[in-house]
């Protein structure tokens, strides 16, 4: 932990930051079918660029920060901050896209909720945050009660015994600042959205309940469904589970151990298995004690023989599109149910059976609507370009963010890939991390395939080739290519090859346009020029015998600080095949006309 302590001084200058661990409850999972008390909607904010109200009570307990939320008593009493006269914002929501004078800020912003609550007698209280990007301190009531690094995976703290009866207050410090320590590193092409993006809970459990459960197909010829569950509590161990699938009316009976942790293996001969055609999910319920819950689950299996990717044991052409998490109109943080549907529905539309959501865990209710309509997920954690990659508390905070992803959506069965991140140097020392990662994710969830998004080392002639040594350890290699935009187009003689007998994703390749601007194919930033660099790409990609799936960048326009040109850019990325407004461009049709009659 003492690396740790040294990586939160550095994200925020002179706060002597709580040590995670101490103050997060083991991740609680299957939020969505848990009972809990929504905390959305308006919260007080202040923003505070040096810091100021930020005290550590665990060492200063008579200080007087914004945690405390005071409130003057008498008309002469001194107090320079006031929360409940401060302006709001949505939670949840990125705070850079709903005031205008937040849009490029980067530092500390504060967080005020009052709420109502009665919490009910033997029972355990859970506060959960679906993400705040990028450091945030938690406090309730006046008092310090949890801290998060990392942008984009949950955390949550157990409040039972810090919770009033009545009136309560929620006080959040948020730090959105960019670090050369951090994961991302201080350099990232996307927009770095400030604030709590997704939604807040009060969850109510059980004094023993189901904290975390995994349930897969582990044998496909032999239809076995393997996994196990965990309980949490005073009586966690040596207690009777139940399993059940009751369409298929199987029940499964088992034993917690002395961890409270119950292992099952069952066959279910009749089973429907999950794919992008048939999106079968069973309801599966998991009773402990008087802890039930309930979830919709898909059974599949994902596994490579040589170059071929296998689901349910049969070759699959993964047709996707790369993807940013905001909204589809516009810009900002996705974050409902609606916002993704309709981003799905565009790449559904456009023939995708599969999407790359790059480069970092998305919201958890991106992947369930996903799961329901079909669509396979690539997975990434943001270890994105350049990371301090020698920095002990660097990869011990990539590898828990790596954690807290596989944990939240290892039972979702659309996830095939886990990606361990994306265009990498080519350095001994960022292949020690990338390793270290690797049998990370693999010991975490053995279930499914691991890659990562590789440059490729460059052309001899006409020959694009792809040698990174990290390779090796890949299950999926994925290849980065922008022939045509970055570099010479790709020619009728081209060719890409590489060293590995392995399935290859070419998980990037496109080129820019502003929607509605035209001229000939030799104009840069026209649709025609966009149009021309995709027949181009197409032509190199059907040479490829070890293609088994391409993911062109990007499915719509997103921001990105990076992009600086005037009257063309304006702070956005422009390889959209959609336009920031959510209309397609002319090489949308081309993509949607190649996935519908594909026979490479």
């Amino acid at each position: 932990m003492k690396r740790l302590w040294v990586f939160f001084c550095l994200c925020l200058p002179g706060i002597a930051g709580a040590q995670t661990d101490s103050l997060l409850a083991p991740q609680i999972t299957d939020v969505p079918h848990r009972q809990v008390l929504n905390l959305d909607g308006q919260w007080h904010y202040i923003i505070d660029p040096y810091n100021t109200g930020y005290f550590d009570y665990r060492h200063h307990p008579t200080a007087d920060g914004f945690f405390r939320n005071r409130h003057v008593s008498d008309p002469g009493q001194l107090i320079e901050y006031n929360f409940s006269t401060s302006p709001t914002l949505h939670v949840p929501g990125d705070w850079n896209t709903q005031s205008p004078e937040l849009l490029y800020y980067e530092g500390t912003l504060w967080y005020e909720r009052t709420f109502q609550f009665h919490p009910p007698p033997h029972k355990r209280i859970f506060l959960y945050f679906g993400a705040v990007n990028y450091h945030g301190v938690i406090g309730l009531n006046g008092k310090i009660i949890g801290e998060h690094i990392g942008g984009f995976t949950p955390f949550d703290m157990e409040v039972t015994h810090q919770l009033a009866d009545g009136r309560n207050f929620i006080v959040a410090m948020t730090n959105n600042n960019r670090h050369k320590q951090g994961v991302p590193t201080n350099n990232f092409d996307w927009w770095n959205y400030g604030g709590i993006t997704r939604d807040v809970y009060l969850i109510t459990e059980p004094e023993t309940f189901i904290e975390d459960y995994f349930i897969h197909l582990s044998d496909l010829q032999k239809h076995i469904i393997s996994g196990w569950v965990k309980l949490n509590g005073p009586r966690a161990d040596h207690r009777r589970v139940m399993v059940s699938i009751p369409s298929l009316k199987l029940n499964s009976p088992c034993m917690t151990d002395g961890d409270g942790k119950a292992y099952f293996s069952f066959q279910a001969p009749n089973l429907v298995l999950w794919s992008p055609r048939h999106p079968y999910l069973y309801p599966v319920s998991i009773k402990a004690g008087s802890d039930t819950l309930r979830d919709e689950v898909g059974f599949r299996t994902i596994a490579v023989q040589g170059t071929n990717i296998l689901l349910n044991g049969k070759p699959i052409f993964l047709k996707g599109v790369c993807m940013h998490e905001e909204a589809p109109f516009g810009g900002g943080r996705a974050h409902s149910v609606e916002q993704d549907h309709i981003l799905l529905k565009w790449a559904k539309n456009m023939g995708c059976n599969f999407v790359r959501l790059a480069h970092y865990p998305y919201n958890e209710a991106m992947i369930r609507e996903a799961e329901k309509m079909g669509i396979m997920v690539w997975s990434e954690i943001p270890v994105y370009w350049t990371i301090d990659w020698d920095n002990p508390g660097t990869l011990e905070n990539a590898k828990r963010q790596l954690k807290e992803e596989i944990t939240r959506d290892k039972n979702r069965a659309n996830i095939i890939l886990w990606s361990m991140g994306n265009e990498n140097p080519r350095l001994p020392e960022r292949l020690v991390f990338m390793k270290a990662l690797v049998s990370e994710a693999r010991s975490l969830d053995p279930s499914r395939l691991i890659t990562a998004a590789l440059q490729v080392s460059g052309a001899h002639h006409d020959t694009t080739y792809l040698d990174d040594p990290l390779g090796a350890d890949l299950d999926v290699i994925g290849g980065n290519i922008y022939p045509g935009w970055y570099g010479p187009p790709a020619g009728p003689t081209a060719r890409f090859t590489m060293i590995y007998n392995k399935p290859l994703i070419m998980s990037e390749f496109g080129a820019g346009a502003l929607q509605g601007f035209h001229g000939d194919t030799t104009t840069r930033w026209t649709e025609e020029f966009q149009y021309k660099v995709y027949e181009e790409d197409f032509a190199l990609l059907k040479t490829i015998p070890f293609l088994r799936g391409i993911c062109p960048w990007v499915l719509k326009d997103c921001r990105s600080p990076k992009r600086l040109l005037p009257f063309i850019q304006d702070g956005w990325n422009r390889k959209g095949l959609i336009s920031d407004q959510g209309i397609p461009k002319e090489a949308y049709y081309l993509v949607k006309q190649y996935y519908s009659g594909k026979t490479w």
